[in-house]
């Protein structure tokens, strides 16, 4: 790339991210390459610019599927597809990925795509004369487009580096880095943390408050705001305060970590306190009526950052909901099946078991669901049969529904506050508040009243609260792809895989408390419910001796947990090894001097 050119290569930018529901962010135009006097030159062609590095979140390389449905399995709550090894999607799930695998390699390279158009984003807007010299208005929308493209090249490095470790420092152009550097090694994750961080304050900085936006001339829609960018460099610095797989196969804890948690608790505070963003009342509204729905601006705020997707193809669309979640008729692929172990690891009074864990597929007229074994259950979070704004027909074959992967929730952030909080003070009572208030929104009651049947008890240690809040994120975060990288930063991924391996083998052979559990489930024939009201006896209690009228039997718990989910469950994590991907071969080869992971 010259200098003078800002290139996009046509099969990225035909189908741009809708960021605003049915208004184009971007006007799709067939751009193959515009000087940088053109492109950055006003408002709106920057603004444009700036809309195809959201495009590189999505699409099938991205946060479409092998980002959100390959890299974060198998975890201890959800696991891969079933089938045989196939140097694919599933050995990735198994950990037993090669740097052969034909699924690793586009998502690298569009990871360093968008960090690519970031950085001439980022290298040009504060270069704009109007920058400095426009209107008012003028300034304080391109600052805003600088802190997104900002945000957004933190956002594709912090995905690189928790699959891949270090890498390339990329913070310039290409076009400026080609001819300094044509083969650059790796630079040590931290390092690049250290960047990231220093760019997000800037980047907050400049991105308003989302109740800010309409003031600078702005629509309220799906773009980056003001408590995105926190709540982003929140999670990077627990990222830097934690464990890592180092280049000497070692799992180490960053340098330093009580400055990080501190970094993360006070982002964490400022957005709690900013009063802009909130809970939604209800989990399952908010993931069937406003992520089902396809909505671009939540009225609670709680969808901080989404990535989103249009246009029906594998370039700017996700095939979330069909590639997951629960079959509708003969439409999808059911390859995110939930956890006999993690399905109750939910109390029974949990609404958000029922939203994270579907258990049943769906009948060829959309609406009549059937009952499914605890081994054939799938996520919940993006269903087919949720969709409105418009509904996905039952006899539709689309594969992309344009469901938007959600990236940072407030929930997280509260989450967030109370582990950082936590780790410096031990559980201070705002550490208990913030935890409480999404364990009292996951029964169902009200957030802000105190409630003793939900909220933690009281007087509980740092570990014992550590304790509880790893098991919170897991009930709360549940198939969002969180699980897996807190684990490894917590340093508790071999462990809790092992333990899961014992759990499960246990409720196969139907021991200890396991044996106390129905070995049948009852279904309501012909029920249009989509939670335990399908149901008609208990999932925590022996099954009734007679068939309850009107319902179909499924065999629930049985041996079958041994052979379908333990079978192909994280077969071949390697301690060492399996906390990262293999850096894609076609990258060693065209770089000489990048480095091959630990144990590949």
């Amino acid at each position: 790339m010259s200098n003078k050119s800002f290139k996009y290569i046509l099969a990225l930018l035909l189908p741009i991210a809708a960021l605003t529901g049915c208004q184009k962010y971007l006007d799709q135009k067939p751009i193959t390459e515009l000087s940088t006097d053109v492109v950055f030159n006003d408002v709106s062609s920057a603004t444009k610019a700036v809309a195809s590095v959201y495009s590189r979140l999505v699409g099938d390389a991205g946060y479409g599927i092998r980002l959100s449905l390959y890299y974060p399995v198998d975890n201890d709550e959800m696991q891969g597809p079933t089938g045989a090894a196939d140097n694919d999607r599933r050995d990735i799930a198994r950990y037993s990925a090669t740097s052969g695998n034909a699924q690793i390699t586009n998502p690298f390279n569009q990871i360093f795509t968008g960090i690519e158009f970031a950085n001439n984003c980022i290298d040009n807007i504060p270069a704009m004369e109007m920058y400095t010299k426009g209107t008012d208005q003028q300034k304080k929308q391109l600052q805003r487009l600088y802190g997104e493209a900002l945000t957004l090249r933190a956002q594709f490095y912090l995905e690189g580096i928790r699959n891949w470790g270090d890498l390339p420092s990329h913070f310039t152009s290409a076009a400026n880095n080609a001819g300094a550097n044509p083969f650059p090694s790796a630079t040590d994750r931290d390092a690049l943390y250290e960047v990231l961080l220093k760019d997000l304050k800037v980047a907050s900085d400049l991105v308003p408050w989302k109740k800010d936006v309409a003031s600078i001339g702005d629509p309220l829609d799906e773009r980056i705001t003001k408590g995105a960018v926190k709540a982003l460099r929140a999670r990077i610095a627990l990222y830097r305060a934690g464990y890592s797989l180092r280049k000497n196969g070692q799992m180490t804890q960053g340098s330093d970590p009580a400055i990080y948690y501190k970094i993360a608790m006070d982002e964490c505070a400022d957005i709690i306190a900013s009063g802009q963003h909130g809970l939604n009342a209800s989990f399952r509204g908010l993931w069937k009526d406003q992520v089902g729905a396809r909505v671009s601006n939540d009225p609670d705020g709680e969808l901080m950052f989404q990535a989103s997707a249009t246009g029906r193809t594998g370039v700017a669309d996700t095939k979330l909901g069909y590639y997951n979640g629960p079959k509708v008729g003969s439409y999808g692929n059911v390859s995110i099946n939930v956890l006999p172990s993690y399905f109750y690891t939910f109390d029974s009074t949990d609404l958000r078991r029922d939203v994270t864990c579907a258990a049943y597929n769906v009948n060829a007229d959309g609406s009549t669901k059937v009952g499914q074994a605890i081994t054939a259950i799938n996520d919940g979070k993006y269903r087919r049969d949720w969709i409105s704004s418009p509904a996905i027909a039952p006899n539709d074959a689309v594969q992309y529904l344009s469901l938007k992967w959600q990236i940072i929730r407030y929930a997280d952030v509260l989450l967030m506050y109370a582990e950082a909080a936590n780790e410096l003070n031990g559980p201070t009572a705002a550490a208990y508040d913030a935890i409480n208030k999404v364990r009292r929104r996951g029964y169902g009651k009200s957030i802000t009243t105190p409630d003793a049947t939900v909220d933690l008890p009281a007087g509980l240690s740092k570990s014992a609260f550590f304790t509880a809040l790893v098991k919170e994120r897991s009930l709360e975060l549940g198939g969002e792809g969180i699980r897996k990288y807190d684990l490894i930063r917590w340093n508790l991924l071999a462990t809790t895989l092992a333990n899961t391996k014992t759990t499960l083998a246990a409720m196969s052979a139907r021991t200890g408390a396991w044996a106390n559990l129905p070995q049948s489930m009852y279904f309501k024939t012909n029920s249009t419910a989509d939670d335990k009201a399908a149901w008609a006896n208990s999932f925590y209690t022996k099954e009734p001796s007679t068939a309850p009228t009107g319902t179909t039997k499924v065999v629930w718990m049985s041996s079958a947990i041994n052979t379908t989910a333990l079978s192909r469950f994280a077969t071949g994590f390697t301690t060492g090894k399996s906390e990262l991907l293999p850096i894609p071969q076609p990258v060693l080869d065209a770089n000489f001097n990048m480095k091959q992971n630990p144990g590949y």
